[in-house]
Parts: structure tokens; sequence; C-alpha cells
């Protein structure tokens, strides 16, 4: 049965996407966009967004992305990418315990370290309107992030530029996600040279690059 993506790729569903792509795996997505893209989210004739009963129905939190695979219903793009990676396997997948173990808890890092102050920054020099912005919450951020990145800069120098097992696997993807959102601010990367070149290699990647492509075709 096919793997359904709910939401547009301009969203956390980049994730999925990109791992869907690398597995070589076929999948349908159903656009679900952001409620706060919409004017009026419950209008009958709004498009299909976070705040529709249609998608409630399948994610009550109203957030996107969540995956149907054949009834298994799952929501947190993170924790979708390594479902996925477990369910099909190969090299992106652990070899291990041990490494299904490092892949959980360097995405739970990520989550909890890195990704909120990537978002202030995000928001605050790329997303929102320029008169909405605040340059001192980005310039917190940066200051705050510069203890984690170090840790993450460490452990690439230690590790040969990959997350785990010395190959690319779903702990990259999910880490470069996530770094990613920081690339609004190229000061945190002119002394780390390790993510720097990790995160141009993740980049590269034939899958990135067409998820990328496909998300920048998608409306503002």
């Amino acid at each position: 049965m096919t793997i359904t993506i709910y939401g547009v790729t301009r969203s956390r569903a980049s994730r999925n996407i990109w791992l869907l792509k690398e597995l070589d795996q076929p999948f349908s997505q159903v656009a679900v966009i952001q409620a706060r893209r919409v004017a009026d989210p419950l209008a009958a004739d709004a498009p299909l967004n976070t705040a529709s009963p249609a998608f409630r129905a399948i994610n009550p939190n109203g957030l996107i992305p969540s995956l149907d695979d054949g009834g298994v219903v799952l929501h947190e793009s993170l924790a979708i990418n390594l479902y996925l990676a477990r369910k099909f396997g190969g090299p992106l997948a652990a070899a291990s315990l041990p490494e299904e173990g490092q892949m959980m808890s360097w995405t739970l890092w990520a989550v909890t370290e890195v990704e909120p102050l990537a978002m202030h920054i995000l928001y605050n020099r790329v997303m929102r309107p320029e008169a909405e912005r605040d340059p001192a919450a980005a310039e917190g951020a940066i200051l705050a992030l510069a203890k984690p990145l170090d840790v993450l800069e460490a452990h690439l120098a230690a590790a040969g530029d990959c997350m785990v097992g010395g190959r690319f696997t779903v702990a990259d993807i999910n880490l470069a996600e996530v770094v990613r959102y920081t690339q609004a601010a190229p000061e945190l990367f002119a002394s780390r040279p390790h993510i720097t070149r990790w995160l141009a290699a993740c980049q590269a990647r034939p899958a990135f690059v067409a998820m990328m492509a496909a998300r920048n075709a998608e409306p503002l």
C-alpha cells in the first residue's frame, strides 16, 4: 500500500520527502497547508489546511506532517523518518541496536538543543516581514547556539563527517534538516569547518536537490 504524507513540502514534511526519495520509495502527498497561510481556514472554500476538520481527524494536533502507512498513522517528522528508515532498512537504517540508540539520541538532541533556537534565527532573519522581525532575538539565538554547534562540530570531526556509523544515514537527514534553519546566520559556520563540509555534502545529494526543487516550486 502506498505511503501517504500529509503536508506541503514547504513544511517539516520536507524531511520525510527527502528520506523517501533517498529510499526510492513511492509515496503520495496530500497538500495540507498551514492554517496561518489562509485568510479563513474554516471557510467552506478554504484549501485543505491544518485547521480543516478533515485533517484534524488525521492529526488532532493540527500540525504537519503526518504519515499514513497502510493504517499506521504517525506524526512528528523526525520520528516518522526513524520509522521509515527502520521499516525499509538499507544503509540509511541502524545496523545495530547501539546505532539505533545513537540515531534516536542525536535526533532528540536536535529537537531540544538546536531547533528552538534555529527557529528564532529563521523567523527573524527570513520568514517574518522585515517590520515584524526581532533582531535581538536572532542575535540571542546565535549566541546560544554556539555551545550545541560546538558539540556537533567536535562529533563530526571525530566521526568522519557522518553522524552515525561512518556513513550517511537517517541521522544525517534529521540533523541536517534542523541545522538547515541556521543557515540564515552564516556567521555560525565560519569557525566550524566540519559542520560546513557535512551540511554541504548532505545538501548536494540528489534526493535533497530533488526535494528542494519541489519545495521551491510550491507557492509561498
